[in-house]
């Protein structure tokens, strides 16, 4: 950890996996308290912005195959690290495992993405 703030120190900002940049403009303040909060940032946001990353390289794959060849298929909403669809009953299984292919192969990482699935009426359920 030490080493992620120096860097930060050093360049001004941190860097998802994927290359986003944060920069944090506070990282070297005078102000303790500024200070603090730009490193806690840069300790957070590679981890934080790389999953936010990933999940919205995940809704471009689903995306893009709803819309050449799931049109019954809507994706609603992004929480957090889950996608929320709306699938035609009959379809749930079988677009259940093309959406877990297309999530879990949404980044190439040294460790592979774990997808788990969930139905139901409501959100709720779903879960």
């Amino acid at each position: 950890m030490e080493n992620t703030r120096q860097l930060a120190r050093e360049q001004g900002y941190v860097e998802t996996v994927f290359g986003r940049r944060l920069y944090l403009p506070e990282i070297n303040a005078r102000n303790p308290q500024r200070r603090q909060y730009a490193e806690r940032s840069a300790i957070n946001a590679p981890m934080q912005g790389t999953a936010a990353d990933i999940i919205k390289m995940a809704m471009i794959q689903v995306d893009d195959w709803i819309q050449r060849e799931a049109t019954d298929i809507r994706l609603l909403m992004q929480v957090h690290d889950e996608l929320v669809l709306e699938v035609p009953e009959p379809r749930v299984e079988a677009a259940g495992e093309r959406i877990r292919e297309l999530m879990a192969g949404a980044a190439t990482l040294k460790v592979p993405l774990k997808v788990d699935l969930g139905s139901g009426e409501n959100w709720d359920e779903a879960h």
